[in-house]
C-alpha cells in the first residue's frame, strides 16, 4: 500500500501527477480538511503538502495527531505556523532556490515593462495613435538602465539572481539584508538608506511578522516622484494602500506587482491606475521551476517515509 499524503492546499492535478505516481494523496481540493475527510482518514495521515502561503496553524495540524512533516510546494512557507510545528515535533520543507531563476527573470519583466511604459506603448500602436501621430504625454522619453541605481530589498536566491541581472543590464546595483554578504553591490545598513539611494526597489525578502507591511508610505516616498517599486515576493511586504495613494497621487512613478495582500484578488483600486505593471503570482511559474520544486518534494517525501531527515527542511528558529 503505497504511503497516504494530505494535499491541503488547492493545486492543479497536472502538477500533483508525479507524486501520485509513487504515494496515494488524499486531495481537499483547498476546503477544509475535516470537511473532506473522516477523522478516521485524519487520523493516519503522517506528512501533508502544502502551498507555501496558505495558512496552516496549531488547530489544523491538531486534527492529524499523527503528523511528522509539512511539505511545501515552493520556495516559501510563511503560511505555517513553525512554532506550532516545533512544538508538535513536525518537521516542515521546502523548495530552496527551485524557482528562483524564474522569480528574478519575472521581476526583471515588471521593472522593463513599468519603466519603459510598455503597455502604455502597446495601447498607443493598437489603438492607431501612433499611426495618426497623435501626441501623448505617457510616451515621453523615459530613463534608461544603464547608470540607474536599483536596490535589492533581500539578498538570498532570488535576490543574487535579480542583482545579476541587473548588473548585467548597466545598472548600479545596492542592497539591504539582515547580513552583509561578500558581493560586488554596495549594501545599504537600512531600507530607508537604500530607498534614499535607489530609483527603483526590488522587494525580494522573505514574508513574516517583521516585514508586514515595512514597505510603508515613507519608505515609497523615498524612492522619488520617478521612483519604481517591484515586488514578486509577498503581497503581505508592501502596503498596498499606501501605495495606491502613491501611485495615485504621483508620489511614485509607477511599480510592477507579481503578488498581492488577498489573492488572488488584485484591489480595484489597483487595477484601475495606468502605471502599474500587474501579473497574477507567476513569477515561479514555469515548466523547468515546476520540474525542479517537485524534485524537491519527492525528495523531501521520499526522505521521511524513509526515516531519513528531510534533505530541504526549513530552519527552525
Amino acid at each position: 500500500m503505497a504511503d497516504k499524503v494530505l494535499i491541503y492546499s488547492r493545486f492543479p492535478k497536472t502538477m500533483m501527477a508525479r507524486f501520485a505516481e509513487r504515494f496515494d494523496l488524499l486531495d481537499t481540493g483547498g476546503k477544509p480538511a475535516q470537511e473532506v475527510f473522516s477523522s478516521d482518514e485524519l487520523g493516519g495521515i503522517r506528512v501533508l503538502l502544502t502551498a507555501g502561503g496558505t495558512p496552516l496553524g496549531a488547530a489544523a495540524m491538531d486534527l492529524l495527531p499523527k503528523l511528522g512533516a509539512i511539505v511545501c510546494y515552493g520556495t516559501g512557507y510563511d503560511g505555517v505556523d513553525l512554532k506550532a510545528a516545533a512544538a508538535r515535533n513536525v518537521a516542515v520543507g521546502h523548495s530552496p532556490g527551485a524557482n528562483a531563476a524564474s522569480v528574478a527573470d519575472i521581476a526583471m519583466t515588471l521593472m522593463l515593462v513599468a519603466t519603459r511604459r510598455i503597455l502604455v506603448a502597446d495601447q498607443y500602436v493598437r489603438s492607431g495613435d501612433w499611426a495618426a501621430s497623435k501626441q501623448s504625454p505617457m510616451m515621453r522619453p523615459q530613463a534608461g538602465l544603464p547608470g540607474r541605481r536599483i536596490g535589492v530589498y533581500g539578498m538570498g536566491e532570488i535576490g543574487r539572481k535579480i542583482a545579476a541581472r541587473c548588473a548585467a543590464f548597466e545598472a548600479e546595483v545596492g542592497y539591504f539584508s539582515r547580513t552583509k554578504h561578500d558581493l560586488p553591490y554596495q549594501y545599504f545598513p537600512s531600507l530607508e538608506a537604500l530607498s534614499d539611494w535607489c530609483s527603483v526597489l526590488m522587494i525580494a525578502v522573505r514574508a513574516g511578522a517583521e516585514t508586514h507591511h515595512v514597505v510603508n508610505a515613507d519608505i515609497l516616498r523615498r524612492l522619488g516622484a520617478d521612483g519604481y517599486v517591484v515586488n514578486i515576493s509577498r503581497g503581505s511586504v508592501i502596503d498596498e494602500a499606501a501605495l495606491v495613494t502613491a501611485l495615485s497621487d504621483k508620489t511614485l512613478a509607477g511599480a510592477g506587482l507579481d503578488v498581492y495582500e488577498k489573492e488572488p484578488h488584485a484591489p480595484d483600486a489597483l487595477t484601475r491606475l495606468p502605471n502599474v505593471v500587474l501579473s497574477p503570482h507567476i513569477g515561479g511559474h514555469t515548466l523547468d521551476s515546476h520540474i525542479a520544486m517537485q524534485n524537491c518534494v519527492l525528495a523531501n517525501l521520499t526522505a521521511f517515509f524513509t526515516g531519513q531527515p528531510l534533505p530541504h527542511a526549513v530552519k527552525m528558529a
